[in-house]
C-alpha cells in the first residue's frame, strides 16, 4: 500500500473518529457549562489554538466556514472566556471522548503508536491550524484519550491540506462545501448564505481537489512501512465499526 493509498483509504476513520467528539452531548454540555452555544465553543475551540487573535486570522484558518459565521462564534465565546481556554476545554473533551470511546478497543495502543509517527513527521508549513494544536499539551496520558486527540491532529492535518487543494483547483471554499457530498447541507451547517453556486461546473475540480488533498497528506503516512500502512487502515476501519455499533449515550450521560 502506497502513502497516498492509504491516506485515501484512512479517511473515512480519520475524519469520523477524530471529529465524533465535537457533535458529543457531553462535549456540548461543557459549552453550556461554561455559557457558551454549541457554535461559539466549536469556533473558538478550533481556533483558540492559535491565541487570541483577530477574526480574519481565525477564518483564514478555519478556511471552509463563512468569515461572518467565524466573526459570531468567536466573539461571542471571547466576551466569556479568552480563546485558548476555550481550545484547552476542547482538547480536555476529546481526551474524555477517547477514555469513553476507544480505551476499550483492543489494539488502541497500537494505533497510537502509528498514528502518532504519522503526525509528528507530518510537515505543517501552510497549516496553522495543525500546528497550532500539535503544540498543545495534552492532559490525558491514557491510551484511548491519545488515540483520539492523534487521530483529532490528523483529520486537522487532513483539512489543513484539502483547503490548501481546494484553493490550488480554483475553488473558493464554499464551492467546494457544494460540490462535496453534503452540498448545500454543508453549506448551511458553516454559515454561508444562498445563493449558491451551481454544482455542475464544480465536481471535477473537486475531485482534483480530493486527489491532491490525498498526495498532500501521503507525505505524512511515508513514515510507515508498507505493512504498517495495511496495518493501520484495518485499525481504523475496526475502531470505526466498532464505535458505530455502540448504543447510544443515555440522557445526562446515565447509565
Amino acid at each position: 500500500m502506497t502513502p497516498e493509498q492509504a491516506a485515501a483509504a484512512a479517511k473515512a476513520g480519520v475524519l469520523e473518529l477524530g471529529g465524533a467528539f465535537s457533535e458529543d452531548p457531553r462535549t456540548l454540555r461543557r459549552a453550556r457549562m461554561m455559557g457558551l452555544s454549541g457554535w461559539a465553543f466549536y469556533v473558538a475551540g478550533r481556533g483558540g489554538a492559535l491565541g487570541d487573535v483577530r477574526t480574519d486570522t481565525v477564518a483564514a484558518a478555519l478556511g471552509f466556514i463563512a468569515p461572518d459565521a467565524v466573526v459570531d462564534g468567536w466573539e461571542a465565546a471571547r466576551r466569556v472566556v479568552p480563546p485558548m481556554e476555550v481550545a484547552a476545554k476542547r482538547l480536555a473533551e476529546c481526551c474524555r471522548w477517547g477514555i469513553e470511546h476507544l480505551e476499550g478497543f483492543p489494539r488502541v495502543g497500537r494505533i497510537v503508536e502509528l498514528v502518532q509517527r504519522i503526525v509528528v513527521s507530518a510537515d505543517p508549513a501552510g497549516m496553522p491550524l495543525f500546528a497550532a494544536w500539535r503544540a498543545m499539551p495534552v492532559p490525558e496520558d491514557a491510551p484511548g484519550a491519545r488515540a483520539a486527540v492523534l487521530l483529532h491532529l490528523l483529520r486537522e492535518f487532513r483539512g489543513g491540506g484539502h483547503l490548501l487543494a481546494v484553493r490550488a483547483s480554483g475553488l473558493t471554499p464554499l464551492e467546494a462545501i457544494i460540490a462535496g457530498p453534503d452540498g448545500e447541507a454543508g453549506a448551511v451547517a458553516f454559515g454561508w448564505q444562498p445563493p449558491y453556486p451551481p454544482i455542475g461546473p464544480l465536481v471535477r475540480r473537486r475531485m482534483w481537489a480530493e486527489a491532491v488533498t490525498d498526495r498532500i497528506t501521503a507525505d505524512a503516512f511515508s513514515v510507515l512501512e508498507s505493512a504498517e500502512r495495511v496495518e493501520l487502515v484495518g485499525l481504523l476501519d475496526s475502531a470505526l465499526r466498532l464505535f458505530r455499533d455502540e448504543p447510544p449515550t443515555p440522557p445526562n450521560g446515565q447509565a
